[in-house]
């Protein structure tokens, strides 16, 4: 099936100006505004994200999304989207792992719901393509930026997610709480920490190649020692992590930011001494989308700039260069080409088994 782009002249020109000159906010959810007109297509901010015919079927339309990105973030950016466009989503959220479980089994049944889907975990999305779920689509300009284009167009990586450790600051005066991954090793800690399985998902993915390629060797047996509670997934940790119940895990800065903000949960996130692992999320086009122009207009819409600062509204990094690092909790993150920030590349996928391994066997599970 051919890759279809949509002319998107500004967006276009924007991220090729900023390619050429590079050589190659308020915090806590989602508070700018953009300004939108919607005279002749949809331009947000002085770039178009639809013409005029494209954009007029999407207003009828109402996307199917299906995602594994953390929930609350994700409900942030779909309010932003409809309050933006005026397009509606319907929103079907489940864990990655979960997720491909539905996919695959409604593509196999010939009733695939999504129009679009978003999620990480390199695995995960290739498997989609091994069964045909994906229809290519490249968003104009976005083949000039690196490793974002993946596939021909098959999905592209959108955002880059934090994964780091943070603590509660009920639980953990911020004079004793640990400011290193190497910290987390201490007695003191032992049976107070909350972590994720670490055999699916991209954050899981990407933290056991941090562990294994940028800390000490050992670390996943030294903490197994410390008995930490294991999660199957991030929301429980999450909710576990808020309520005191372990008053220190692993976590992302956009997972903090807005539920620290929009729910007041007491607690905070580190940027550690050895710096902390991103993970790539995902967003694709699928061939069976019943709603094609909303679904070009979401897409178009992630990678403009007013779509990519919304994740750093959110607390994750753009793929744009043009876009500053993200805040969370008031505090500007590092930048992406920083020794503080790590990104698993492409290249490590083939030893993602290998690390999974590594990790069930240093916590027997």
């Amino acid at each position: 099936m051919k890759t279809r782009k949509v002319a998107l002249t500004a967006l276009s020109v924007v991220l090729a100006t900023t390619l050429a000159a590079c050589g190659g906010g308020d915090s806590g959810g989602v508070t700018s505004q953009a300004e939108v007109d919607t005279s002749e297509g949809l331009v947000i901010d002085g770039e178009t994200i639809a013409d005029k015919e494209t954009y007029e079927a999407a207003k009828t339309q109402t996307l199917s999304l299906y995602s594994s990105y953390q929930e609350s973030n994700e409900q942030a950016f779909i309010e932003a989207f409809t309050r933006d466009t005026g397009i509606k989503v319907d929103l079907m959220r489940l864990v990655p792992a979960r997720l491909a479980e539905r996919v695959l089994s409604e593509q196999g049944a010939g009733r695939l719901n999504a129009d679009v889907i978003r999620t990480s975990d390199y695995d995960i999305v290739d498997s989609f393509t091994e069964a045909g779920v994906w229809n290519p689509y490249v968003v104009p300009g976005t083949e000039e930026l690196e490793e974002v284009v993946i596939q021909d167009g098959n999905f592209s990586r959108v955002t880059n997610v934090v994964q780091t450790f943070g603590y509660n600051t009920r639980a953990v005066p911020e004079e004793e709480a640990p400011t290193s991954w190497a910290d987390l090793l201490d007695e003191k800690w032992r049976g107070k920490i909350g972590i994720s399985q670490g055999a699916t998902g991209g954050s899981n993915v990407a933290l056991n190649w941090f562990v294994e390629e940028k800390l000490e060797d050992g670390y996943w047996e030294k903490l197994a020692a410390l008995q930490p509670t294991i999660y199957d997934g991030a929301g429980q940790k999450l909710t576990a992590f808020a309520r005191g119940e372990v008053p220190v895990a692993t976590t992302g800065s956009a997972s903090v930011n807005v539920t620290a903000t929009e729910d007041k949960a007491p607690i905070d996130f580190v940027v550690p001494e050895e710096g902390f692992v991103t993970f790539d999320y995902y967003l694709g086009k699928t061939a069976a989308a019943k709603n094609a122009e909303a679904a070009e207009v979401f897409m178009n819409y992630n990678f403009s700039q007013r779509g990519q600062e919304l994740f750093t509204e959110l607390g994750d990094y753009s793929v744009r260069p043009d876009v500053a690092p993200p805040t969370a909790l008031g505090r500007e993150l590092p930048p992406i080409d920083s020794d503080k920030v790590w990104r698993m590349p492409l290249t490590e996928v083939e030893r993602q088994a290998e690390y999974s391994q590594h990790w069930a066997e240093a916590f027997n599970y």
